[in-house]
C-alpha cells in the first residue's frame, strides 16, 4: 500500500487531466490520496473530487497563506462543513513566517481557532509550517492537539522529536530527493521510520527528476518511496508498509475508504 498524505489534486494545474491522474495513481498502487483544502472557496471542490474518486479523502481548513483574503465568517463556515461532512483532518492549517510576518496576529487567530475545531471534533490536523515551528508546537500544546502531520517537515532533529512526542507524523516528499538537501536527507535517514509519512504536495514541490518541469503529481510517489528506502538502506517494501501504517494510524478515517477500489479500464 502507498499513501500520498498531501496532494492538491483540485489545483488548476490538473484542470485538463485530473481524473486521468487520479486513476493512474490508483493503478500504480497509490491506494489513498489525501487532498487538503486551503480556503473556503475550495471546500466544495475537494469534497466533490473525493466523492468522485473513492480512494481520495479530503481535509478541510484555511491555509496560513490564504488568511489575508479570509474572514471570521469563513471559520464559521468551516465549523458547519466539519459538522455536516466527514473530513479526515483539519487542514491545511498552520503558520508561515517565511512568506510574510506582516499578518502574524491574523495567522495566529485562524490557526488557533482551527485547532479548537480539531479538538472539538477529535480530528487530527495537517500542518503547514515555515519558519514558525516553535510557535506551532506552542499552540499544539496549549490546545492539547494530540495527533496530525507536520507536512513538508524541515526542522531540526530536536523539533522533530517534539512533534513525535505529541503524536505527530512527519511528511517527507520531493524535497528529500535532492542530493543537496543535506539536512532533510539526514532527518529522513535517522528519524524513526515509524514517524514518517510520504507525500507529494502535488502540483508543488517536484522531486529532483522533475525539477525542470512545472508540475508534480501523485505518480511520483513510488519513486519518492524508493529514495527514502535508499537513504535508509532498507527494502522499499518495508518503507511502503511502515509509512502506510503510520498514515492510517494518524489519519484513522482513511481506513474507512474503499480499500479495494476497482481500477477501471
Amino acid at each position: 500500500m502507498l499513501i500520498d498524505t498531501h496532494c492538491h489534486l483540485d489545483a488548476a494545474e490538473f484542470e485538463n487531466d485530473r481524473d486521468d491522474i487520479a486513476l493512474l495513481a490508483l493503478q500504480q498502487g497509490v491506494s489513498r490520496v489525501v487532498i487538503p483544502a486551503v480556503a473556503r472557496n475550495n471546500f466544495d471542490a475537494v469534497i466533490s473530487l473525493c466523492n468522485q474518486h473513492k480512494h481520495c479523502a479530503y481535509a478541510l481548513g484555511i491555509h496560513p497563506m490564504y488568511v489575508g483574503n479570509a474572514t471570521l465568517d469563513d471559520l464559521e463556515t468551516l465549523k458547519t462543513y466539519v459538522e455536516d461532512n466527514n473530513p479526515v483532518a483539519i487542514g491545511e492549517i498552520g503558520l508561515d513566517y517565511f512568506v510574510t510576518k506582516n499578518n502574524i496576529e491574523q495567522q495566529t487567530t485562524f490557526f488557533t481557532e482551527q485547532l479548537k475545531i480539531a479538538r472539538q471534533h477529535d480530528l487530527p490536523v495537517i500542518l503547514h509550517v515555515r519558519n514558525a515551528i516553535d510557535d506551532v508546537l506552542k499552540y499544539l500544546r496549549r490546545y492539547e492537539i494530540k495527533h496530525g502531520i507536520a507536512h513538508a517537515f524541515n526542522g531540526s532533529f530536536q523539533q522533530a522529536e517534539q512533534f513525535i512526542a505529541l503524536g505527530f507524523k512527519l511528511g517527507f516528499g520531493g524535497a528529500m530527493t535532492y542530493s543537496r538537501a543535506l539536512k532533510i536527507r539526514e532527518l529522513a535517514k535517522k528519524l524513526p521510520l515509524e514517524a514518517i509519512v510520504l507525500e507529494t504536495d502535488s502540483p508543488d514541490m517536484p522531486p529532483e527528476w522533475l525539477a525542470a518541469k512545472a508540475r508534480n503529481t501523485p505518480l511520483e510517489l513510488n519513486r519518492i518511496a524508493q529514495v527514502l528506502a535508499d537513504l535508509r538502506q532498507v527494502n522499499v517494501a518495508q518503507v511502503l508498509d511502515i509509512t502506510s501504517t503510520n498514515a492510517l494510524k494518524v489519519l484513522p478515517k482513511l481506513t474507512h475508504l474503499c480499500t479495494s477500489a476497482k481500477v477501471l479500464h
